[in-house]
C-alpha cells in the first residue's frame, strides 16, 4: 500500500513537473514569435515622408491608368486584340497595387488624397480631361493607337515617381513596389512602342 502511494505521488510529480516544462516552452515560444513578428511588422512600417508621397502620388496615377483601360475595354470586339490583352494586363497589376497603396497610407495614418505639388492632372504622365475625353469618344478602331500614345505617356511618369522612391524611400515593401514598376512599366512601355511603330 505504502509502495502504490509512494508510485502514484511520484507519477503526478512527474506530470506536473512535465506539464510546468511544456507550457514553459510554449509560453517562451509564442512570445519570442510575437516578439519577432512585432518587430518585423515594425520593421515593414518603418517608413518616411518619400514613401509617403509615393504611395500618395502612385494612388491615383494607378487608378487612372486602371480608368484608361476600362475606357478601352468597354469599346468592344473593334479594338485591336494585342492593346485589348495589354489594357487587362495593366488592370491585373495596378489593381492590387491599388489596394496595397491604401492600406499603406492608412496603416501610417496619412491621407489618401495627395497634397503634393504636381499631383492631379499635372502629375508627371497623368492625362488631362480633354485627354480622357478623346479616348472615351474615340472609335474602337482608333482608340487602340490613341490608348497606346497615352499609356507610353502614362507609365513613363509611373516609373519617374517609383525610381525617385527606389533613391530615396525607406519602407522595403514600398521600395519593392517602386522597383518593380519601374521593371514591369519599362518592359511595357517597349512594347507599345514596338505595337505603335507597326500602326
Amino acid at each position: 500500500m505504502h509502495t502504490t502511494t509512494t508510485t502514484r505521488t511520484l507519477a503526478i510529480a512527474a506530470s506536473l513537473i512535465l506539464g510546468l516544462t511544456l507550457a514553459s516552452c510554449s509560453t517562451n515560444n509564442s512570445s519570442s514569435d510575437a516578439g519577432s513578428s512585432a518587430s518585423s511588422s515594425s520593421a515593414a512600417s518603418a517608413h518616411n515622408d518619400q514613401d509617403v508621397m509615393f504611395a500618395q502620388m502612385m494612388l491615383p496615377h494607378h487608378e487612372q491608368a486602371v480608368e484608361m483601360s476600362d475606357v478601352l475595354l468597354a469599346k468592344g470586339d473593334g479594338v485591336d486584340p494585342d492593346v485589348v490583352t495589354l489594357a487587362k494586363q495593366i488592370k491585373a497589376e495596378q489593381g492590387p497595387e491599388i489596394t496595397q497603396l491604401t492600406s499603406w497610407l492608412q496603416g501610417w495614418g496619412e491621407s489618401t488624397e495627395s497634397e503634393h505639388p504636381g499631383s492631379g492632372h499635372s502629375m508627371s504622365g497623368m492625362m488631362s480631361d480633354s485627354d480622357m475625353t478623346d479616348l472615351d469618344q474615340a472609335s474602337a478602331k482608333d482608340a487602340g493607337k490613341l490608348f497606346l500614345q497615352q499609356m507610353v505617356q502614362h507609365h513613363e511618369g509611373a516609373v519617374d515617381m517609383a525610381r525617385s522612391e527606389v533613391d530615396k524611400g525607406k519602407n522595403t515593401d514600398a521600395v519593392a513596389m517602386a522597383k518593380s514598376i519601374v521593371s514591369s512599366q519599362t518592359e511595357q512601355i517597349t512594347q507599345m512602342q514596338v505595337m505603335l511603330a507597326s500602326k
